[in-house]
């Protein structure tokens, strides 16, 4: 039996609706880029990030602030798939400007980016309705699939963080610093970490007087009555790295 090929008209058709099918698939994929807002006080963080960020090209980073208030300002002009948040800004914690951005866009996926894989840290960011958190030696690749996991609802936390967590909770809120502030958390660790009120007052910027006041509720709060045994209550309850 003799097979006839497919008139020219009909293929053409058929290319055509081929082309169609790619142009749309390729404008989906531009309407579904990831929009990124990163948040870090300091520039070359920011450009490393965005660099990793940009070897996926379905993320684009749309904003960019060093300051949790310039932070909101764009969270409340426009709008982000994902947060990426210092946990340490300038005028705020990241952990106080997930608060905000959680009341401002509740949908808003914040992925929270530290130095240390402090395990008080990421505890209270998940408490507080962190997507995730991301120590900053992390890979491009790892980063990438974070903020892809996020932004489609998902969570994410290193399998190490996952187990400490996991123990956290099976060990309940009774430990002592459970009941500081995330502010009076982060004196707690700058003074155990040996640093001096001058200089807690310098990285965090607050007055000296400020920080003063803070260590005594921590000292309150706590039951210790010096530097020395803060710094090793914080040792032996993973709050320095």
């Amino acid at each position: 039996m003799q097979v006839r090929s497919a008139p020219a008209n009909v293929k053409l058709c058929s290319r055509f609706h081929g082309l169609l099918a790619t142009a749309e698939w390729k404008i989906q994929m531009i309407d579904h880029k990831i929009r990124v807002l990163l948040v870090d006080d300091h520039s070359i963080v920011r450009n490393g990030v965005r660099r990793m960020l940009e070897t996926a090209g379905e993320i684009d980073v749309t904003g960019e602030a060093a300051t949790a208030q310039d932070a909101m300002l764009l969270v409340r002009e426009q709008d982000f798939d994902v947060a990426l948040v210092d946990i340490q800004l300038p005028d705020k914690t990241g952990l106080q400007l997930l608060k905000l951005m959680r009341a401002e866009k509740p949908k808003l996926a914040v992925l929270m980016l530290s130095m240390h894989s402090v395990e008080a840290y990421a505890i209270r960011a998940i408490k507080h309705g962190a997507a995730g958190y991301l120590t900053k030696d992390i890979s491009a690749a790892t980063l990438v699939a974070a903020v892809r996991k996020v932004a489609s609802g998902g969570k994410h936390v290193s399998p190490e963080l996952a187990e400490k967590l996991v123990n956290a909770i099976g060990r309940g809120d009774g430990a002592p610093h459970e009941a500081l502030s995330d502010r009076e958390l982060e004196v707690l660790k700058l003074l155990a970490s040996g640093e001096r009120i001058v200089r807690i007052a310098q990285i965090l910027h607050l007055s000296p007087s400020t920080v003063t006041t803070y260590r005594a509720r921590i000292l309150e709060k706590t039951g210790m009555d010096s530097n020395a045994k803060l710094a090793r209550y914080a040792l032996e309850n993973g709050l320095l790295t």
